[in-house]
């Protein structure tokens, strides 16, 4: 799994956000968990695969918002304290 962090500027509000998460939901519709925040100006999301930076840029900036940067890490989902061996 991989967690990624996308810079945005442009969102000014929850309509905004949820721009954002329909245009990342559509590119990679496997997406496991999806935030966007106009406050922080980022959206992130967990894929299976490490998103395509170029698409992306190219996907936002389509939507009216700029792209400003991406970082992508392995994630792994926090285990509940019953869940832990």
């Amino acid at each position: 799994m991989i967690k990624t962090v996308v810079k945005i500027e442009g969102m000014a509000c929850r309509m905004c956000e949820a721009h954002i998460n329909d245009t990342i939901r559509k590119l990679y519709p496997s997406t496991k968990k999806m935030s966007a925040s106009h406050k922080k100006g980022e959206a992130v999301f967990v894929t299976e695969n490490a998103p395509d930076e170029s698409m992306l840029k190219k996907a936002i900036n389509d939507t009216g918002y700029t792209f400003v940067s991406m970082t992508a890490a392995p994630y792994e989902e926090k285990k509940h304290f019953w869940q832990r061996g």
